[in-house]
């Protein structure tokens, strides 16, 4: 018995001793509860690196908060990386200099602009022509379109089927150097749509592809019409291996024997890399916009 209540006091007093550490520790904590503090009470610089993580709605709500917090969020700075960040060039940037230029104004009617082109590409180059955004030349809006991710994609490639010469500015925007030919491949494909079935203008996409890629790897020792074929046998592949109602799938050896038998220019190795490829990334022209 009296172990026992030795024991218990021993407990107790151990208990006491670390009830008093905890709270002494605790007493030497900071107050987590401490609000957050107001960006007039940090340095200018400071609080405009805390609006730069925050995107045009954001901004928007912070103007709303008081007069200074309008001020920092309707900087100039601000909304010209936003700018720069969406649409990576457009002709407007060239009037920055001129007095009464807004970058807040010129983000509002880019996004107004690309609003309207996701719901019809004439109305939204309208826009863009008459607020004198962006010129009205198949340069400048191949830039437009190949520099920003606001648009509706299939809006785009549907566009481009229209327009021919803005098509071919915007593949000449493209950079294949050092890539792999699937690989750049979806990247092209990625911009313009693919047609449904084999005719001019899938051809026409192919060699100016196929022009495009040479130009960009000279050293690859292959001509337009074989880039051509290996373009069409790769989109063929990728039909027979993704396509469920193929059951009797492609294999790589008779992949390579039927490359074999449409050109000399490829050896057996790049063949059995394209095939590779294919397998392991998948199709050539998901379409998944």
């Amino acid at each position: 018995m009296g172990q026992s209540l030795r024991r218990i006091n021993r407990n107790q007093s151990s208990g006491s001793v670390s009830k008093h550490r905890r709270s002494k520790r605790h007493s030497q904590l900071p107050n987590l509860k401490t609000r957050f503090p107001d960006l007039a009470e940090l340095p200018p610089e400071l609080a405009l690196a805390v609006l730069s993580n925050l995107n045009a709605t954001d901004l928007c709500l912070a103007a709303c908060v008081n007069d200074f917090w309008k001020e920092l969020a309707n900087d100039q700075l601000l909304w010209q990386g936003l700018c720069r960040a969406t649409w990576g060039c457009v002709t407007a940037y060239e009037r920055m200099n001129e007095p009464g230029f807004s970058w807040k104004t010129l983000y509002l009617q880019l996004d107004e602009a690309s609003l309207a082109f996701s719901a019809d590409p004439q109305v939204g180059l309208d826009y863009l022509f008459q607020h004198n955004l962006v010129d009205n030349d198949a340069l400048a809006i191949a830039k437009f379109l190949h520099t920003t991710n606001r648009l509706a994609h299939w809006q785009v490639r549907q566009f481009l089927r229209t327009r021919s010469d803005v098509l071919e500015e915007l593949v000449g925007l493209e950079d294949y150097a050092n890539h792999f030919l699937p690989n750049a491949l979806r990247t092209f494909f990625s911009h313009v749509q693919t047609p449904s079935e084999r005719g001019p203008y899938l051809h026409t996409l192919i060699e100016m592809f196929a022009r495009k890629f040479i130009s960009c790897n000279p050293d690859c020792n292959l001509t337009v019409d074989t880039i051509c074929v290996l373009c069409y046998s790769l989109m063929l592949l990728s039909i027979d291996l993704t396509s469920p109602k193929v059951k009797n799938k492609m294999s790589k050896r008779e992949f390579i024997r039927n490359l074999r038998r449409a050109t000399q220019e490829v050896d057996d190795e790049l063949s059995g890399h394209l095939y590779d490829n294919i397998y392991l990334v998948g199709h050539i022209a998901p379409q998944k916009w």
